[in-house]
């Protein structure tokens, strides 16, 4: 039984729908190897990724975390293959940008898939939360290192050190999430960034997202070549063109 749903796609986008209900979404191998199909579509053809969980209208679940059940089973070996890591690094590393529709639980694993997305947006159910440490384990799937980047160092270990959880009111204040959103609200606005996102240049898009995650000792030199590439585009010329006819229109009417 297949993991994952695909709900939309298009010239520039694809939703897709993190679809084991019964067991909240919980992230299986299953799950990862399809997600790993996804993005080497992805990376051939770069759109913009919608991810969100298979959700009730009573019950909002993005995703509760890598399933209990074969976490117990795994040991060192599997551990060091870094099942979720590779595959959340993967989907952070995609051309185009991956916006995070977060309803509900985002619990561990689930959580850690949020936070390799460049956007995120939640409910007002959403819940984020890592409880690695409460089973003896850590956020070993990015959440340690990700998560101080967008929260904070200081909240972030209350997360990761005493399992606090965040709201999705808490969430908006720490900017871990754009926008909240009500349930039945929440995939069109996904779609509404996506919708401006796709009036952006692919080329500009796919660079800006390259030179937002290099290491800060790769600047000001990733965003000089970045930009020479780009001030030889068409694309640049085109729209700089453009703009200055329509300037021009303006001025005369």
């Amino acid at each position: 039984m297949r993991a994952l749903r695909l709900v939309a796609e298009s010239a520039d986008r694809i939703h897709i729908e993190l679809d084991r209900p019964a067991v909240r979404n919980a992230i299986d191998e299953v799950m990862v190897a399809e997600l790993h199909e996804v993005c080497a579509d992805l990376e051939r053809h770069p759109r913009t990724l919608i991810l969100s969980g298979a959700s009730t209208p009573e019950r909002g679940v993005f995703a509760s975390g890598a399933d209990i059940g074969v976490l117990l089973g795994r040991g060192r070996d599997e551990a060091l293959r870094g099942y979720n890591a590779r595959i959340f690094s993967r989907i952070a590393e995609l051309p185009m940008p991956v916006i995070a529709a977060v309803d509900g639980y985002a619990i561990g694993g689930g959580a850690e898939l949020a936070y390799a997305a460049d956007i995120r947006i939640a409910s007002d159910r959403a819940v984020f939360g890592n409880p690695e440490a409460g089973l003896g384990i850590i956020a070993a799937a990015g959440g340690t290192w990700r998560l101080p980047k967008l929260v904070g160092a200081p909240l972030a270990r209350q997360i990761l050190l005493a399992g606090r959880r965040l709201t999705a009111q808490e969430a908006l204040d720490a900017h871990l999430v754009a926008s909240v959103h009500a349930p039945d609200e929440l995939i069109d606005a996904a779609h509404g960034i996506a919708d401006r996102i796709a009036t952006q240049d692919p080329l500009a898009v796919q660079l800006t997202k390259r030179v937002l995650d290099a290491p800060e000792s790769a600047h000001p030199l990733v965003d000089d070549l970045a930009q020479a590439i780009l001030f030889e585009s068409d694309a640049k010329r085109a729209r700089m063109s453009a703009f200055l006819d329509r300037s021009a229109t303006k001025e005369r009417s």
